[in-house]
């Protein structure tokens, strides 16, 4: 298995900077957390993920908050 250096984080990093591992799976779309130098742990932004499958009301829950996200001045405008 090929994985990209720039998507891996020791088990020990991850434990003490999640925000970080955060931040990295949303700009590469997958990490991987290595223990005993090895990979352990694979983790997805499941927003942009297409090999998880989820239910309908599932998608439309992610969408929502999408949407909220990109659009929340004009939602809290509209709401005065």
């Amino acid at each position: 298995m090929m994985i990209d250096p720039n998507k891996i984080v020791s088990i020990s990093e991850a434990n003490q900077n999640f925000s970080r591992v955060a931040r990295m799976t949303e700009k590469h779309g997958e990490l991987y957390i290595f223990k005993n130098n090895k990979p352990k742990y694979k983790v997805v932004d499941l927003e942009n993920d297409t090999t998880v499958e989820m239910t309908d009301d599932e998608k439309i829950d992610f969408v929502a908050a999408r949407i909220l996200k990109l659009y929340r001045p004009a939602f809290e405008e509209l709401a005065k």
